[in-house]
């Protein structure tokens, strides 16, 4: 097995999602731009899927990354989601809690598959996407409740018998480093760490370990994880944009008790003179089970902001203010404590 820690740069990776056009068409010169200033800013990670944008996403991070070197990036995609060259009304699509978020993407058909033959498939089209030879780690997506309701166990049992145990023989042959699920829930990774078979090398969690939201993973996954000596990397880690003063929680409008929450979190924060991203930011990366944080980006300034945020000295107290306000689980690390 190849342990996502050891596979991973550093703590703050890239995650592609907005690039697809995630809640705005974005325009080609911005996307690029903001992939420039990840890789001037040193990050290496970067994490995508066929699913950003029906493949806009990865034919984005292609181009941005086609005159760098491969050894000196990590790059991660998912499969479970064909894109096919026939389009569709992307306005049409059932694609779950997330809505219609990626309505600014391409209009190519999206077709959920989980089989052996279907991820085979998925890899080699991401490879063309992204104009790479080799993938150093490959997420199964969302095989979740949030994506497939009352037939998500079914989804679940599918990927178990195709994608689970393809990416365990690529990853055992060589052909890929890592894999595991890219989920939005803590479920399939409690079934998954109880199976016999299989044997993934981390997990990518998004907005399911957050300031906003940690309980059920800091109970269910985190514990496991840490002692496999596996690792989380942790995506959304500002809840969609919520925890920034953004208006979604969760791919969709945030409701009151969000804004009240990030609101006595923001009270707190200004007293001691943190930045909300800051407070995300560390938060997760003080989980010993987390290897890295994604956050997503858009725009070339949110990079810096992501890098300071990461670098930001927090004073203690503004933790424990936090945890005395019950603003945070009394289980959770905090960094600085012990």
């Amino acid at each position: 097995m190849n342990r996502i820690k050891d596979l991973l740069p550093g703590p703050l990776g890239f995650g592609t999602a907005p690039l697809g056009n995630m809640f705005r068409d974005i325009p080609e010169a911005e996307a690029q731009a903001t992939v420039d200033a990840a890789w001037n800013d040193g990050i290496r990670y970067f994490d995508n899927a066929p699913f950003y944008g029906a493949g806009l996403a990865e034919l984005r991070m292609g181009e941005a990354l086609a005159d760098k070197r491969r050894e000196d990036y990590v790059i991660s995609t998912k499969v479970g989601r064909l894109i096919l060259d026939e389009v569709e009304d992307v306005s049409a699509r059932d694609l779950g809690e997330k809505g219609d978020v990626f309505r600014h993407g391409r209009p190519n058909r999206i077709v959920n598959d989980y089989s052996e033959s279907a991820t085979l498939r998925s890899i080699e089209d991401s490879l063309k996407r992204l104009k790479t030879d080799r993938l150093d780690i490959v997420w199964v997506h969302d095989v979740a409740q949030d994506f497939y309701g009352d037939e998500w166990l079914a989804m679940f049992e599918s990927a178990r018998k195709g994608a689970f145990k393809t990416l365990d023989r690529l990853r055992d042959e060589g052909v890929i480093k890592a894999w595991g699920l890219g989920v939005n829930r803590v479920e399939p990774i409690e079934l998954l760490l109880a199976l016999e078979g299989p044997r993934p090398d981390g997990f990518l969690l998004a907005g399911r370990y957050t300031l906003l939201d940690h309980e059920r993973a800091l109970q269910r996954v985190m514990p496991q994880v840490a002692e496999r000596g596996l690792g989380i990397v942790v995506g959304g880690p500002y809840s969609s944009g919520a925890l920034v003063g953004g208006p979604n929680f969760e791919y969709a409008p945030a409701k009151p008790e969000i804004f009240a929450k990030v609101a006595a979190i923001k009270k707190i924060a200004d007293r001691h003179g943190v930045s909300m991203k800051s407070a995300g930011l560390q938060f997760a990366l003080a989980n010993p089970a987390v290897a890295a944080v994604i956050p997503g980006a858009s725009k070339p300034g949110r990079i810096a902001e992501d890098r300071a945020a990461l670098d930001a000295v927090v004073p203690v107290d503004f933790w424990r203010e936090l945890r005395a306000e019950k603003l945070v689980s009394a289980a959770a690390p905090l960094p600085g404590q012990a």
